[in-house]
């Protein structure tokens, strides 16, 4: 039985982390941390909540899931490879800076590291729909939209979407912005791709990929309606990560796609 402790555990993804773990029968929950609870008086699933990665010290654990953000994320990923512990992590703005430590770090020791930008499987499948589409257009912008809570923007979806585009498109000049009234109203840009970022309450997460070419568009969307969409895609990681060595990045070698 494969045994994990969730990073991140009483945020929105954590609590449905710690559900899909407690219900497959091929794991135990084995600790839950999450610095919002100062005191471990909270409760998770069963499980006191601890409120730092350091009480892992002395606890059996196979695989974290981490789903904090980008600053914590890196050093409970360094903690874990120091352990010998796998990490599966879906914590989004860590750049590329930390990632090539991570990397080094993980060729070279005991534990392996999958980070995904997202985990929906229906994600997955958009962003690779999009680089195929990106081959026979020129023109690609993207339309990120989440919850008022999320910290980062654009989504790490939306940069990993762009920058898979932004290899494969024949990019054509972006249109001239000198005339517009409204500052950044074209959104940022990457590559050759224009991202835009909406954040309201009522919204989970939703990309369009709006590709142009004189005379049509294409569009590629995906939405999230609830959580537990991302839930297979985590399981699937954590069972998997044992065999995957060094760095992983995105669910794609999983779904041999």
């Amino acid at each position: 039985m494969l045994k994990v402790a969730v990073l991140g555990a009483l945020g929105n993804m954590g609590r449905q982390v710690t559900r899909v773990v407690l219900e497959d029968p091929t794991c135990e929950l084995v600790a839950a941390i999450d610095p919002a609870n100062s005191r471990a008086e909270v409760r998770c699933a069963g499980v006191p909540a601890l409120c730092d990665i350091s009480y892992l010290n002395g606890v059996d654990v196979d695989v974290i899931v981490d789903f904090t953000h980008a600053t914590a994320s890196v050093s409970n990923i360094m903690w874990a490879l120091d352990h010998g512990i796998n990490a599966v992590v879906g914590t989004t703005g860590i750049g590329d800076d930390d990632l090539a430590l991570i990397d080094a770090k993980a060729r070279n020791g005991s534990a392996n590291v999958l980070i995904a930008p997202n985990f929906a499987l229906g994600a997955v499948l958009m962003m690779k729909f999009s680089e195929a589409a990106a081959k026979f257009f020129d023109q690609c912008e993207i339309v990120e939209f989440h919850h008022r809570g999320k910290k980062d923007s654009p989504s790490g979806t939306a940069i990993a979407t762009a920058r898979r585009v932004g290899d494969v498109t024949p990019a054509a000049q972006a249109p001239s912005t000198s005339e517009s009234e409204v500052i950044e109203c074209r959104g940022g840009r990457l590559g050759p791709v224009n991202i835009h970022s909406v954040r309201l309450d009522g919204l989970v997460a939703r990309q369009e990929v709006i590709f142009g070419s004189p005379g049509q568009t294409l569009t590629i969307r995906h939405d999230a309606t609830d959580r537990s969409c991302f839930m297979p895609g985590v399981i699937m990681a954590v069972k998997a990560i044992a065999d995957m060595p060094g760095l992983t990045i995105g669910l794609e070698p999983l779904l041999s796609i």
